[in-house]
């Protein structure tokens, strides 16, 4: 995209304390049950707090002015308080650049962002020194709730985006971006047409996200709903997602992720990946997707590595009951991502189980596993598999076509009803 020559200099107030007692970069937060330190409920943490509106300290529901500020204080007064503190964004239209919620905060509760209103980003990309618009960081015990909603204004500045012919592109500020956030809620708002991703999570722990309305417009670049990279134990339910690219995406270092309830589309399906894009990336293990629908998707349920890739695993791994309404790829495996290089994917990928996944293709070939010849793929199982073939063309060729599955440098185990019929 070539855009930082484009930016100016623009300080960036962090907000919170000092960065005493917290982990160190790069690590991961310390294994006490289950992978975190015991809090207080978190459902219960809104009882009794005190509220910091952001009209008190000079925020204006206009939409013109910038609340960059009046954000910043009311964020430092919540996060200094030593008892239960609810940061309120009241019913309105805010607009804002960007701005960082910065810990760790005082108090032993959840800190609460209650969003009501509507906040809108500022559309000068060189006012952002960084990739993401808000930012939650540093921070033991956070609740985003509300009936609010969260609007990139992406379609100002999609236009910039190129990573479509260029690998090494620039992305565009993510809307919510958390990092190193552990003990977190995030439910009820809605994100809407993003510059980048929706909201990242990463290097984060103990995040349950339920309840959302994420959407992006089919071909917005690079919207995806929902990216996970280098955390742990997150929980996505109950929630519509429909943007131009994965609704949701596992990245690198993702492990113990539970997705339910999800309906996706428009958009390019749950994927795992891409993965070995960069060196050193970490494994990815313990993905678990369920009870989810996708509809008039580009793919199903993917998995994506590079091809050249430096070597790293993608093990562990289930889709089961998931309903597939007119998706162009239903289930695929595709370790030749994103490149036409020769040299094949070193990207290990093992132990993935399809069950009970039925519905609709809008492809003659429904299940399209197409793993590296350096490391083939090993332990993938198929049970249940129910997909017709519906084409939206009105050639009699494509009509008459018969169902199938494409394998490649993969042996497949099937049990149960095989439509199509299970590669040999």
């Amino acid at each position: 995209m070539a855009i930082a020559g484009r930016c100016k200099v623009k300080t960036v107030v962090l907000l919170g304390l000092a960065l005493l007692s917290f982990v160190a970069e790069g690590a991961v937060p310390e294994v006490r049950r289950h992978g975190f330190r015991v809090r207080r409920n978190l459902a219960d943490a809104d009882a009794d707090a005190t509220v910091f509106d952001v009209m008190t300290y000079g925020a204006k529901a206009d939409g013109k002015t910038d609340n960059f500020e009046p954000f910043v204080k009311a964020w430092k007064a919540a996060c200094s308080a030593s008892a239960p503190a609810t940061l309120v964004i009241p019913r309105g239209t805010y607009l804002t650049g960007q701005v960082v919620f910065q810990g760790p905060c005082k108090s032993s509760n959840p800190v609460t962002v209650k969003i009501e209103g509507t906040i809108k980003a500022t559309t000068d990309i060189s006012e952002y020194p960084t990739a993401e618009w808000i930012l939650f960081e540093l921070i033991d015990g956070l609740i985003i709730t509300g009936s609010g909603t969260i609007d990139g204004q992406g379609a100002s500045v999609w236009g910039y985006n190129d990573c479509s012919h260029n690998s090494g592109c620039q992305l565009l500020p993510v809307s919510i971006k958390f990092h190193r956030v552990n003990n977190s809620v995030v439910n009820g708002i809605s994100s809407v047409n993003a510059k980048s991703f929706h909201m990242f999570i990463t290097r984060s722990a103990n995040i349950t996200v339920h309840d959302l309305n994420i959407t992006a417009p089919a071909k917005s670049p690079n919207t995806d709903g929902i990216h996970i990279s280098s955390s742990s134990f997150v929980n996505i339910t109950n929630s519509n997602i429909g943007t131009g690219d994965d609704c949701i995406s596992i990245g690198q270092g993702a492990t113990n992720i539970s997705i339910s309830s999800v309906f996706c589309g428009p958009g390019h399906g749950i994927s795992i990946g891409s993965l070995g894009k960069y060196k050193d990336e970490e494994d990815v293990s313990g993905i678990v997707v369920k009870n989810c629908t996708l509809s008039n998707t580009t793919n199903g349920v993917r998995i994506k590595t590079w091809p050249g890739s430096p070597p790293s695993q993608a093990s562990s791994i289930t889709f089961q009951d998931i309903v597939m309404d007119m998706v162009q790829n239903p289930i695929i495996i595709d370790q030749n991502y994103g490149s036409h290089k020769s040299a094949p994917s070193r990207v290990k990928v093992s132990d993935v189980h399809y069950k009970n996944i039925r519905g609709t293709s809008k492809s003659p070939v429904a299940v399209s596993l197409s793993c590296s010849s350096e490391v083939p793929c090993q332990g993938v199982q198929l049970v249940d598999i129910d997909l017709a073939y519906k084409s939206v063309r009105k050639s009699k060729r494509m009509q008459n076509s018969t169902l199938s599955a494409s394998c490649l440098n993969v042996k497949v185990t099937s049990g149960g009803k095989q439509n199509p019929p299970a590669c040999p």
